[in-house]
């Protein structure tokens, strides 16, 4: 076996710190933690984020829809319902390890194209999980300035106010967080039942003051002049509301933590996605409903006591300043915990992917390292959007309805690959609907193409970047060898030599002019016995692999084949292997390859082969620090 290098920590070291937990086994990582929880466990560390939406919701569907907010959010209750949580239905039954709707569109798209695609999604993905952050500590922010019992020195102060709760939170993570879902449960059913009892003394007021929903019915009345153009706007302002749907993607994303086999682990992603988003909806319609009767419009505005925080404002309003202040603690902790779920989010995200394509170090497997660089960015957003909830809207719905959309594209080409037409009908218009609504948030609000493409562009650049650098290491993880190469590799006493060949018409006569070539131009004895070993190259985009070596004999000479992304390091790794099989040092024969050396490193680089023989030396020496034990490569 010959183990790819993997970053050493020093004890006791800061180097040690940041590392610990580092996760490299890729099995490991797709099986999740070891802990596992029942499904309702699990909804609440997913609810911390798409429950704590109800905290500025109501007053963005105030802003965009205005007096049609209710119907509006009906529209988009509907959506949720019948749109975007069969689709993730869906992706939880083909997607089981967590990895969503990215993974099964990566499927469809081969090598170097599939791998920029993912990438892309990655923008997005990062663009949805970090506004999450920071516009869940921005509205947190607007909960605590807006108590009558803050002090006076906090007032205007809401971006300073801000990165102290992100900074609090990747504390949390650095501490060595790594179960919330205990704090997530108790944080879930206080701020649930807390909404639960605002939204029903609200509804109370309207039913003991039924003049406001008169008011209401006749400023409809003055403002649109048909029913059909109240559903037509409503439809044109609904994309304004899709933040109303986030968490989705979050609740595909923690399915390795639900307790059970792969079937339980689906019917219990699938009870939790079906009891949040029936959850959600009904405190949607009745929130936007009461909201809208009973605030006055210029309070949603910018400065306005509602703006960001509808259902504080009416906690205070009707229930007095200590229950609201209740109101505004519960919402505080739920939305800052919310960038708990997103930075989970994340932390699963990313060492699913960048590592395994070799886009990222290795030490991106583990948390701490990670937390330091994704608040950094949760950071810099923050101070670029002046912590302003209504600001980042945009950007938040952006990364919600990409990343629905490709869902939707998805789960309808599987459809299609099954030959379900129903299936794919209804998806097929699932996915129409929500390509609409990206496309009318996005000429609304270009803001969230702006921020998701600088994510794109930070990580296909960065990526690229740690892949050309860590081109030469070993890249792979075992070798294999069938039964016909064993029998090789037993049969060699001494020295062994290996020539290593490009298969071109694999007749009789290449092998033999690649023999004669190596005994003119090398002084090989023809009386030493030799191994060809021939790699092929289906997909240079992959980076870590395992070699399954076949042997085979042809006009008499023994050849071992391999496919692998990468012919030196596929080679250095063979020599390796040989060497720590039989105790001596082998030998490998080459002859110089022709070409401009810049070209052949591009070709190295994205096709995986280029000027081989000093590559492989190259991968060599960095494996092998002593020239002792390193095999022996020579070139002709």
């Amino acid at each position: 076996m010959v183990l790819a290098k993997r970053p050493a920590a020093t004890e006791g070291t800061a180097r040690s710190w940041l590392l610990e937990g580092l996760q490299t086994d890729r099995k490991q990582i797709e099986h999740g933690p070891h802990a596992k929880h029942s499904w309702w466990r699990v909804m609440c560390l997913t609810g911390v984020d798409y429950f704590s939406t109800l905290g500025y919701q109501p007053g963005i569907a105030a802003l965009a829809a205005g007096l049609l907010s209710p119907l509006a959010t009906l529209f988009l209750v509907a959506l949720t319902l019948l749109g975007a949580l069969p689709v993730y239905r869906r992706v939880a039954a083909e997607s089981p390890h967590g990895q969503g709707s990215i993974a099964m569109l990566e499927k469809l798209a081969p090598q170097w194209w599939g791998k920029l695609f993912v990438l892309a999604l990655l923008g997005f993905a990062a663009t949805d999980f970090v506004i999450t952050m920071t516009l869940s500590a921005a509205d947190a922010t607007a909960h605590i300035l807006e108590n009558p019992f803050v002090p006076d020195f906090l007032a205007g102060q809401r971006v300073i106010v801000t990165l102290v709760l992100l900074a609090l939170l990747g504390g949390v993570f650095l501490m060595g967080f790594t179960e919330a879902i205990g704090i997530a449960v108790v944080l879930v059913f206080v701020y649930l039942a807390l909404n639960a009892v605002v939204v029903a003394t609200a509804l109370a007021h309207v039913l003991e003051a039924p003049q406001v929903v008169v008011d209401w019915q006749r400023a409809l009345s003055l403002d649109f002049s048909s029913p059909l153009v109240m559903i037509g706007l409503s439809l044109l302002v609904m994309p304004k509301l899709a933040l109303g749907m986030s968490g989705f993607e979050t609740g595909v994303a923690v399915m390795p933590v639900v307790k059970g086999d792969m079937e339980q682990r689906v019917k219990g992603t699938r009870r939790l996605l079906t009891t949040a988003a029936l959850i959600m909806s009904v405190f949607l319609v009745f929130s936007s409903f009461v909201t809208t009767v009973l605030i006055p419009h210029q309070e949603f505005e910018d400065g306005g006591k509602a703006n960001g925080r509808a259902l504080a404002y009416l906690a205070h309003e009707y229930l007095g300043d200590w229950f609201g202040t209740a109101y505004d603690i519960s919402t505080i902790a739920i939305l800052w915990f919310a960038g708990a779920s997103a930075m989970a989010g994340l932390i699963n995200l990313v060492p699913r992917y960048l590592p395994r394509y070799g886009m990222a170090p290795e030490w991106t497997g583990a948390i701490r390292p990670l937390v330091l660089v994704f608040s950094a960015i949760a950071f810099g957003i923050t101070i670029i959007f002046d912590a302003d909830v209504d600001a980042q809207g945009g950007a938040y719905a952006t990364g919600v309805l990409v990343l629905m959309l490709s869902a939707a594209v998805a789960v309808t080409l599987s459809a299609w690959k099954k030959r379900q037409r129903g299936a794919t009908a209804g998806f097929a218009i699932i996915a129409a609907v929500l390509g609409y609504t990206l496309v009318d948030n996005v000429i609304e609000r270009p803001d969230g193409v702006k921020i998701a493409s600088f994510f794109i562009a930070a990580i296909i650049v960065t990526s690229l970047i740690s892949r050309a650098t860590r081109s030469t290491e070993l890249r792979v993880t075992e070798v294999h060898l069938d039964s016909l190469a064993e029998r090789f590799v037993n049969d060699a006493c001494g020295e062994i030599h290996v020539i290593a060949n490009e298969p071109n018409a694999r007749d009789q006569a290449e092998y033999n002019d690649k023999l004669r070539e190596t005994w003119a131009t090398h002084r090989l004895r023809s009386s030493e016995p030799v191994l060809f070993v021939e790699v092929s190259v289906p997909d240079a985009s992959e980076f870590e692999t395992e070699l399954h070596v076949k042997g085979e004999e042809r006009y008499g000479h023994k050849i071992l084949t391999i496919e692998s992304s990468a012919v030196p390091n596929t080679l250095a790794a063979l020599l390796l292997y040989l060497r720590d099989r039989t105790g001596g040092v082998p030998h490998i024969y080459f002859h110089w390859t022709e070409g401009n050396p810049v070209v052949s490193m591009l070709r190295y680089l994205v096709f995986g082969g280029g000027d081989v023989p000093p590559l492989t030396r190259e991968v060599l020496r960095q494996a092998e620090p002593d020239p002792e034990r390193r095999p022996r490569v020579h070139v002709g």
